[in-house]
């Protein structure tokens, strides 16, 4: 694959993490900031720490349901520049933020890219990776004032993204292959950071992928997709469909759309016929987060809005 210019996608955390946190529920998990910039930790400082969109203070370039008012999802965090050359343009380093090999945390607006690092690479925590810029690919581009490291923390749906993409939008741009946007389901970076800080040797990925605010649960008739392989240590330990056997799954998902936990059902406990069916919605945080659009009350009943069910889709291709 050719290496990204505009941005550098790593699996530091993703799959790294939840492969270390697997074995016991107390993992150590090590951690460091992307930049020199430790303003996240410094009550009443977030000014320092965020960078916000043209016009708009600092919580616009937080995660989540903070850009248009509210309808727009912001996938990562946007953090300030500290350090800059003689015409002001940003030089801080970028720092992989923990140990893995490059696969789904994404890096962008980088001024460049270190020497040698590439998809596929195996990277080390606290090793640089870049240098933070101002690079863009809208026509208003990012002003030197503005600069910042945009990060996202992300787990990856489906290696068969390029495939799904194809079928389901025919004719449509996919630009960064299997690391689309689209393929990638994020928490929040700064609540993360803040976890790992406060909880230290205590910090447990798994366990802090579940506490996301639960948005709905959906029963699938499957027991054979990528994700569930590949995420192992999200699924729920039952005895009683290990004895009847596994016909499905109960998969729990916050409101960006992070299927955070997955229960094994067996047959006499799936509740349909169908093969994707959308048990409860969390009403309360439904309201508090509406801009991934995954669900939607039609008629007094919650069902799965096209956005649902794209992810739902995608996630058992």
């Amino acid at each position: 694959m050719a290496r990204p210019s505009k941005k550098i996608l790593a699996t530091l955390l993703a799959l790294a993490w939840l492969g270390s946190a697997a074995s016991t529920a107390s993992a150590a998990v090590s951690l460091v900031l992307p930049t020199a910039n430790t303003n996240l930790f410094v009550p009443g400082a977030e000014e320092h720490y965020f960078v916000g969109t043209v016009g708009r203070e600092w919580p616009s370039g937080s995660f989540g349901c903070v850009r248009s008012e509210g309808w727009q999802l912001h996938e990562g965090i946007d953090i300030k520049a500290l350090e800059r050359d003689r015409r002001g343009e940003p030089t801080d380093p970028v720092l992989a933020v923990a140990d893995g090999v490059e696969v789904c945390t994404v890096y962008a607006h980088l001024r460049e890219i270190a020497e040698g690092v590439r998809v596929g690479a195996v990277v080390r925590m606290g090793q640089q990776i870049g240098t933070l810029g101002r690079t863009a690919n809208t026509r208003s581009g990012i002003s030197k004032d503005r600069a910042h490291l945009h990060l996202e923390v992300a787990l990856f749906l489906n290696k068969k993204f390029p495939q799904w993409h194809a079928s389901r939008m025919p004719g449509a741009r996919n630009d960064h292959d299997m690391f689309n946007g689209q393929n990638l389901a994020g928490f929040d970076p700064a609540r993360l950071f803040q976890e790992h800080r406060r909880l230290g040797a205590q910090f447990n990925l798994v366990r802090f992928i579940q506490s996301q605010p639960e948005l709905c649960r959906v029963q699938v008739r499957d027991t054979n997709f990528e994700f569930l392989k590949r995420y192992q240590p999200l699924v729920t330990k039952r005895s009683e469909s290990a004895v009847d056997g596994v016909a499905g799954y109960e998969i729990v998902f916050d409101y960006a759309g992070v299927p955070m936990q997955l229960i094994p059902l067996a047959a006499g406990e799936l509740k349909s016929k169908a093969r994707v069916n959308l048990l409860s919605v969390n009403e309360a945080v439904q309201q508090a987060h509406r801009c991934r659009k995954l669900v939607v009350k039609r008629s007094g009943r919650w069902e799965l809005a096209s956005g649902g069910e794209r992810l739902v889709d995608l996630l058992l291709y």
